[in-house]
């Protein structure tokens, strides 16, 4: 049900945007800045209020801070194969699709806020739509899978599967029944990493 309402809201916005029905003073304001903003206050905020995030610091190793890096990069090399089945697109638009890393709110509303400067806001719009079911399906595989592979001990693997929400949504059904604090904060890293790495990637490929 969680992964229906993004494509729900977004079928909401198109059919009030078709019908005309927006206020003179919905144009006026910056609504993706805003909204990028409100995001990453959040993210801020669900870190800060964490009880256990000193024990994560403390529990920090090297496997656990490569992780991240490990998943930016397979992430990145499955992207660029894609460019070549999808010849007929942009390759960076399908490098800063796939640099969302499974969180459509913010890559979406990114995607549409630099694209649109370039290419306009109907091309922007699309690419925006595209990134938003790319990066729910990942969440979709993801919540699918998780607990499967964590429950054959490939936790490291589950974790890299989940992206940005290992770290929220995916992170019960990775360390399943189980309270292994190595896993725990290997989880909760990768999605911090991943979550501040979207912005600055996204924003690399939408300017080249």
């Amino acid at each position: 049900m969680n992964t229906l309402v993004p494509i729900l809201a977004l079928a909401a916005g198109f059919l009030v945007g078709y019908t005309g029905i927006l206020p003179d003073i919905y144009f006026s304001i910056d609504w993706p800045e805003v909204l990028l903003f409100a995001l990453m206050l959040q993210v801020g905020m669900g870190l800060g209020v964490r009880p256990d995030l000193m024990d994560i610091f403390k529990s920090l190793n090297i496997k656990t801070l490569l992780l991240p890096i490990f998943t930016i990069l397979g992430t990145l090399l499955f992207s660029t194969l894609a460019i070549f089945i999808f010849s007929h697109g942009n390759p960076s638009d399908i490098l800063a699709i796939g640099s969302g890393f499974g969180y459509y709110s913010l890559s979406s509303v990114l995607i549409a806020k630099m694209k649109s400067a370039t290419v306009g806001v109907n091309i922007a719009g699309q690419i925006a739509a595209i990134a938003l079911v790319a990066n729910v399906i990942r969440e979709v595989i993801a919540v699918s899978t998780c607990s499967f592979m964590s429950r054959r001990g490939k936790g490291m693997a589950a974790i890299s599967v989940a992206g940005v929400s290992s770290m929220d949504m995916c992170l019960p059904m990775i360390i399943g029944s189980g309270n292994d604090r190595q896993l725990v904060s290997a989880a909760v890293v990768h999605g911090v990493v991943l979550e501040f790495s979207v912005p600055l990637l996204v924003a690399f490929f939408c300017g080249l």
